[in-house]
């Protein structure tokens, strides 16, 4: 029987992964911690929020950054997983996060995480961090085909069609379950760039939070 596996190389470590298995399947078989936002076991992987972002390598001598959670491994690969190109990426990921949506905590987590002190955009005060995780959870798990992405650009929202609920939503709250933003809402930013940093610095993550994801779901899902 032919061999299904690959080698790779993930920090320096050689890692032998399933062949079309994913690089963030493959580094957390073997321990490797990559965080992420928008990804879950049971929903097909997105890559919107990018902060699973990783360094990758084909042996040509040159580099480039992807989401870990959607590129496959392949023989030879060599990734990188805390590089200084993937944490300065991960860090403006974070930084335009916070500024996008500062009231919601898992935002503020992962700016805290990431050792963001300044936010050098605009702040606004989305509610939604467009991770898509509920469209996938109603249409992959729940059969609802309920929820879509509207608008492009600034403009792009969850939505259901015409902005009115159809007969097919079977009102199961699978998408509030999976929402990072419905954990616990933040009290609010008194000025424009607050960084609060009160919920959890990355040397004080929870000992529940072993999988070294951003934000604690410790609350919804506890071990």
């Amino acid at each position: 029987m032919k061999n299904q596996n690959v080698n790779l190389t993930i920090d320096g470590k050689p890692i032998e992964a399933e062949k079309g298995s994913t690089i963030l399947h493959a580094a957390r078989q073997y321990g490797i911690n990559i965080p992420t936002i928008c990804y879950m076991e049971t929903l097909s992987p997105y890559g919107g929020c990018r902060i699973c972002v990783v360094e990758i390598s084909n042996g040509n001598g040159r580099s480039s950054l992807d989401t870990s959670c959607t590129h496959k491994v392949s023989e030879g690969l060599v990734v990188q997983t805390q590089s200084q190109r993937v944490i300065r990426a991960r860090k403006m990921l974070a930084e335009l996060l916070v500024a996008s949506a500062p009231n919601v905590k898992i935002a503020q987590d992962i700016a805290a995480r990431m050792g963001v002190d300044k936010v050098r955009f605009p702040m606004e005060d989305n509610r939604c961090i467009l991770c898509g995780l509920c469209i996938r959870m109603c249409y992959e798990q729940m059969n609802g085909n309920t929820l879509g992405f509207s608008g492009r650009g600034v403009d792009r929202k969850v939505s259901m069609p015409f902005n009115k609920r159809p007969d097919t939503c079977r009102l199961c709250r699978g998408c509030d379950f999976v929402c990072p933003a419905m954990v616990i809402p933040c009290e609010g930013i008194k000025e424009p760039g607050e960084l609060c940093g009160r919920c959890i610095r990355y040397e004080e993550m929870p000992a529940c939070c072993n999988t070294g994801t951003f934000g604690c779901f410790c609350e919804r899902n506890p071990l």
